[in-house]
């Protein structure tokens, strides 16, 4: 049903214009303007209340008298007249609205009481709305040809379609699209996305032939829950390149915890579209410089790259660019090389990057380019041109988009090392694949090909159920908010941590000296001693951890120093026990966590931990919950995931159990939502054993959400 009334917004058969002009250079002029100029498929009905003829079309004086039936409204009236206009919408049967009038939640207070107003109008209808405060929607399908937007200039054909938050953006990127050498098949200006957002369009478009990639400039995510499992979808079909603006602004509950301080909501946003499949740009030229590969070229098979080029130099750059992006450079195979020795001069290199020297004529590009298609090592070509000896640039470019023509299985990219007149000339041609100045922004048009290439390629993630003792985790977060503490003690969080089967050290509580010698000598030495205290968080800021105790004697010496600082610094009321754990040797100390953002959720972290975690921040994140593929790209993409691999002689890290416990975290946090931040530092691997041990953990709850959510449950160890 969403579909078919979306439909009559992006194919509509009738458009009317309400609020259309004759006076030059207003939004309801120029919206008309574009319609005709556009050659608009279906009817134009201009509605003005002085009725006329506008742009050589009839004008009405009210939607009401329209003599025809009506798909689209776009509406350009004052905002105090808007919903008025769309009770008339209504009784005119018109389920498709467009409104381009600003003045509504941008400007305060006031304009959000009139949008919630204009929403509730459209729901009560059964409309679908664009906007308020938007540019317009167009469709350049040559069945439709609409442009209903008051950019500058008409839209260029072409297989994107484009959601843009901002109206202004939007108009001048319209205003390029041929200097861009892409072209749209939809857009849509979304505005204040009172109705319809970036998730609505993503849905309509997921099965839209007419729609090969789809590119998001957003400056906001409506309901990142909705966005992940539509993107998700959406990206194993079609590729989708956003643009995420607003990097800076704060976002997860930072202060007290190592997750939260190093968390934010830009690092939210990039965990959900990572997780979603999603190519992050981070400006305007790369989006589009990379849609423009989408658009030309297809997905590769592998990424293996040969590059072609008539100059050292650019080549090994070239090579460089490709080499630290991770993909690989191509081996070419030595029947191919052979077939390029034979016309190639013997100064030339047959090897990859392939050189044909400054000299190499024009019947040299085509020779190299098609020998190259034809080896089966090579998944992508990119093909460098720098002018010598009066070869023509675009006598190049004709030749290689000729082969292109008739080889169109492998991606085939061009740098093209010349003037800007080449590019413009290139703008007004029908090119079937990508032209570059510089070798650094093809390889990245060429990453982002494989990057697509291995998202459709990877298993859709599953998220597990583990047998856990829920119930005994509830207890123990209810003795702390009974008590009016949001934040866990040390033992409590590890009680909470093994009831959700997640490896801890061996432990125990002790409220005196006797017993913290009886533990000492049960667990065996060495021991670490950790006080636990409702008042002090950061336990190593007075000295409340101490490693390595060898004896009895040292364990009771340890102790009584322990009470002495805590009674010099006024802290000793607090302490509820010390904590006697088995001490566990490794050198090598990850953390996992979680944090809050307000508006994504929790996001679990993955890290090199111990005291280096807020110093080299070699830590990643993704929003919860995590599916098995999310945790393993959790532990592989962190630069400290080769210590874990087993360097220099150290047992193996047990990926599969650090991969479990990020899953177990995951499931926690998705049982207990009130959770808000969880530290497990350090998470340290095992010399012995290889396996993830959390030595030390802290829980931070929202108080008032688990008083709510706990309200009349068990407070006992069930």
């Amino acid at each position: 049903m969403q579909n078919e009334i979306l439909d009559k917004i992006m194919k509509p058969k009738a458009i009317a214009v309400i609020g259309a002009s004759t006076k030059p250079k207003t939004i309801g002029s120029e919206i008309m303007q574009r319609l005709r100029d556009y050659k608009f498929n279906g009817k134009i009905y201009p509605v003005n209340p002085k009725g006329g003829i506008i742009e050589g079309f009839q004008a009405y004086t009210s939607i009401k008298e329209v003599p025809g039936e009506v798909d689209l409204a776009v509406i350009v009236v004052n905002a105090k007249f808007v919903l008025d206009t769309i009770d008339q919408c209504h009784e005119k049967g018109i389920k498709g609205i467009c409104i381009i009038t600003a003045g509504f939640k941008e400007t305060g207070k006031e304009g959000a009481e009139l949008e919630k107003q204009l929403l509730n109008k459209v729901k009560e209808y059964g409309m679908k709305c664009v906007g308020p405060n938007c540019l317009g929607v167009l469709n350049t399908n040559p069945d439709v040809m609409m442009d209903a937007t008051f950019a500058e200039s008409l839209p260029v054909r072409g297989d994107i379609g484009f959601v843009s938050q901002s109206g202004a953006l939007g108009g001048g990127i319209l205003n390029i699209l041929k200097d861009l050498n892409i072209g749209f098949a939809q857009f849509v200006s979304i505005g204040n996305q009172a109705d319809i957002n970036a998730e609505t369009m993503l849905e309509y478009w997921e099965n839209d032939d007419d729609i090969k990639q789809i590119l998001l400039y957003m400056e906001s995510i409506q309901n990142p829950q909705n966005f992940r499992k539509l993107a998700s979808r959406i990206t194993k079909k079609k590729p989708i390149l956003a643009l995420k603006s607003g990097r800076s602004a704060a976002g997860a509950s930072a202060a007290s915890s190592h997750t939260g301080s190093l968390a934010g909501a830009d690092k939210a946003a990039a965990a959900l579209l990572k997780q979603s499949g999603v190519i992050r740009e981070f400006s305007l030229k790369n989006l589009f410089a990379n849609a423009k590969a989408f658009s030309n070229c297809p997905i590769p098979k592998g990424n293996r790259v040969a590059i072609i080029t008539n100059s050292g130099g650019p080549g090994i750059m070239a090579t460089d660019a490709i080499c630290e992006s991770g993909m690989q450079m191509a081996k070419i195979t030595d029947e191919t090389k052979e077939k390029l020795r034979s016309f190639l001069p013997s100064a030339a290199s047959v090897k990859n990057p392939i050189d044909m020297i400054a000299s190499a004529p024009i019947e040299h590009y085509i020779q190299t380019l098609e020998t190259v298609i034809a080896d089966e090592n090579v998944d992508m070509i990119m093909v460098i041109y720098l002018p010598f000896l009066g070869l023509k640039d675009i006598d190049v470019a004709h030749a290689l988009i000729d082969i292109k023509a008739k080889n169109p299985q492998k991606p085939i990219v061009g740098v093209f090392m010349t003037t800007n007149d080449f590019f413009g000339k290139i703008a007004n041609m029908d090119v079937n694949m990508p032209f570059y100045m510089y070798a650094e922004e093809a390889a990245e048009a060429l990453l982002r090909l494989d990057e697509q290439r291995q998202w459709m390629n990877k298993p859709a993630g599953k998220i597990p159920c583990y047998d856990v003792d829920r119930e005994k985790a509830a207890s123990i977060i209810k003795k702390s908010i009974d008590e009016g503490r949001d934040q866990l003690t040390t033992l409590e969080s590890i009680d909470v941590l093994q009831a959700y089967g997640i490896r801890a050290c061996k432990y125990g509580l002790a409220t005196d000296e006797e017993q913290v010698v009886t533990l000492g000598n049960s667990i065996g030495y060495p021991v670490v001693m950790k006080m636990t205290s409702k008042t002090t968080s950061h336990k190593t800021d007075v000295g409340g951890v101490v490693v390595n105790i060898r004896s009895e004697e040292q364990l009771r010496n340890e102790y009584r120093a322990l009470l002495k600082r805590l009674e010099d610094k006024g802290l000793l009321d607090g302490l509820e026990g010390v904590i006697i754990q088995e001490m566990v040797k490794g050198s090598r100390e990850m953390v996992c966590g979680i944090a809050t953002d307000p508006q994504y959720g929790p996001m679990m972290m993955f890290g090199l931990g111990g005291v280096f975690v807020e110093v080299m921040k070699d830590v990643n994140f993704r929003i919860a919950p995590l599916t098995d593929e999310d945790a393993m790209d959790m532990i592989t993409s962190v630069k400290a995931y080769k210590l874990l691999q087993g360097a220099r002689g150290t047992t193996p890290a047990q990926i599969g159990q650090i991969q479990e416990t990020l899953l177990r975290l995951s499931q926690l946090v998705s049982d207990f939502k009130f959770i808000d931040e969880l530290d497990i530092n350090p998470l340290l691997i095992s010399e012995k054993t290889g396996e993830g041990i959390a030595v030390d953990g802290r829980i931070k709850v929202r108080l008032k959400e688990a008083q709510e959510t706990l309200k009349g449950a068990c407070s006992c160890a069930c």
